[in-house]
């Protein structure tokens, strides 16, 4: 099993290649071994391109060594027609002997057909290697398809005293910044991630954000907007049509380039609400930044999965406390002069 190991996380490896690229398809590696050395690699390219197997086939380069060869992937191979063919059929047709999966697909066009399809050829399949990290590896496609909502990603900045912002009136719709540009900078990687971020009217009211990746290299989320009576200026960077933008209200109005209007009734359970709407738009995985009443009402509904918290380094002695929390603390670190905490929701 250690030997099976070692190449399995060497696919777990390839698949975090494709973070951000891939969906909505999951990140996948996958290798061949022959005679305990790897003869070809790949990982899924971004969306439309080449599955990990298609890729890793087509990277040994002496193809007559495959029907002695070992096929490692951390998801279980397809079996449906989608945007490229059944890898499965692939695999039957490379002649390749023996299949170590990761884990199975929950996906209700793969969940278990490319295994028996591969069965059913002659492959000798092994199936569960390193399967939580290869599950966690995937958690965003996952709970999309196990739990019919996307992975929710709670994020906040307090200061040493426990405040998430001033009372304070501003002049000019700005931030406020706890955080140094280290732990920022951080944020906007993050934001790359994930296939959505989320705010509240407030939090745009206020700060005027433009929810964008500019001091990261990639692609930017699908800026989603709370605003119940439309109160949100059109000058403000959300409103600008450079963004794929949805904006939750309880008002009508006309969609337009980049800017859609969605209903949702704010006496009733918004997060669920949310996430229904994100599911059906195939949202996998959102990040919400803000502002505390939004963030708390994704922890009041249990609506959350993992929570990242930076303390900064300063003190406001007023202002407006930051969200509760109650999880498991799985990372602590200092970035600089501020401290990002990790916390995992083990009851959602």
């Amino acid at each position: 099993m250690k030997i099976h190991e070692k190449y399995i996380k060497r696919c777990l490896e390839l698949a975090k290649k494709g973070l951000g690229t891939t969906r909505p398809n999951p990140m996948v590696g996958c290798v061949i071994v022959y005679d305990e050395l790897i003869i070809g690699e790949g990982y899924t390219s971004p969306y439309g391109g080449n599955h990990a197997e298609v890729n890793a086939i087509s990277a040994v380069d002496d193809k007559s060594l495959l029907v002695k060869s070992t096929l490692y992937v951390s998801l279980e191979p397809c079996n449906h027609y989608g945007k490229t063919p059944p890898c499965s059929d692939l695999i039957v047709k490379s002649k390749i002997p023996k299949v170590v999966i990761g884990c199975v697909d929950p996906f209700k066009e793969v969940a278990g057909k490319g295994i028996e399809k591969l069965e059913k050829n002659g492959c000798e399949v092994l199936v569960g290697v390193l399967e939580e990290e290869c599950v966690e590896m995937n958690k965003r496609f996952f709970t999309y398809h196990t739990k019919k909502r996307p992975y929710i990603v709670l994020k906040w900045a307090e200061t040493k005293d426990g405040f998430a912002s001033p009372f304070s009136k501003r002049e000019k719709a700005s931030p406020v910044w706890i955080t140094n540009i280290y732990s920022r900078q951080l944020v906007h990687k993050w934001r790359a991630e994930e296939q959505a971020i989320l705010v509240g009217t407030t939090t745009v009211v206020n700060d005027n954000p433009k929810l964008d990746v500019r001091d990261w290299n990639g692609e930017n989320p699908i800026r989603v907007i709370l605003d119940r009576s439309l109160r949100i200026p059109d000058d403000y960077h959300v409103m600008d049509a450079n963004i794929n933008t949805i904006i939750l209200t309880e008002k009508k109005k006309e969609n337009s380039k980049n800017l859609s209007y969605k209903y949702i009734d704010f006496s009733k359970n918004i997060a669920q609400q949310i996430c229904a709407i994100l599911y059906e738009l195939e949202i996998q995985s959102v990040f919400i930044e803000g502002g505390t009443q939004t963030l708390q009402t994704f922890i009041d509904a249990n609506l959350w999965d993992e929570t990242r918290v930076f303390i900064g380094n300063v003190t406001f002695a007023k202002g407006l406390k930051s969200p509760i929390v109650i999880g498991e603390e799985i990372r602590r670190q200092n970035i600089v002069s501020d401290t990002l905490k990790i916390i995992k929701n083990s009851h959602c």
